[in-house]
């Protein structure tokens, strides 16, 4: 019995979670949370990154720096309009994201977002399991498994689900210890 179209599909959940985490803020500077942004460069939708150099000098603070400068105002105005919350400093040649010391609230707020993010990831990992139970259910219908294998399937199933539930609960409890103690 082949479990490897289910385990890939709950890492795959786990990869996008992981994703999701890295763009949120923790009152630290991190470049993931420019991921997102994209501009239109030359009519196509190029995030950040691809077009100019992104640092952290400090632990609160981003430099931008296009390579072409004439796309200078463009980012500006994408930081902007993106849902970042921060105002960019444009000196004329790079632009610098300041990142205000997260205060007692907002790091609540923050971590009730993670524990939404994760209730989320781990009902898709929940659906995975039910679609995987449900094909095996039908192999059994048909005759192409016996009722012992479907057993052996639904445990295995079960431990492969428990095990990336474990993943996603390690990922965001460090993520929450990280936003309280910065």
């Amino acid at each position: 019995m082949d479990y490897s179209k289910i385990e890939e599909k709950m890492s795959k959940t786990i990869s996008v979670y992981k994703e999701n985490l890295a763009e949120i803020r923790a009152g630290r500077a991190n470049p993931a949370v420019l991921n997102k942004i994209k501009i239109d460069y030359y009519g196509t939708q190029t995030p950040i990154n691809q077009i100019a150099s992104v640092s952290v000098p400090e632990a609160r603070l981003i430099v931008i720096q296009p390579w072409d400068a004439s796309i200078l105002k463009e980012v500006e105005k994408a930081i902007l309009a993106s849902d970042l919350g921060i105002n960019p400093n444009n000196d004329g040649k790079v632009i610098r994201l300041n990142f205000p010391e997260l205060n007692e609230e907002r790091r609540k707020e923050i971590v009730k977002d993670i524990r939404k993010m994760c209730e989320e990831a781990k009902v898709a990992i929940r659906s995975i399991r039910r679609e995987g139970l449900d094909e095996f259910k039908a192999m059994q219908k048909n005759s192409e498994i016996t009722e012992d294998e479907l057993k052996i399937a639904e445990d295995n199933i079960q431990k492969i689900t428990d095990k990336n539930v474990g993943e996603i609960d390690k990922l965001t409890e460090a993520k929450e210890k990280d936003i309280m103690t910065v």
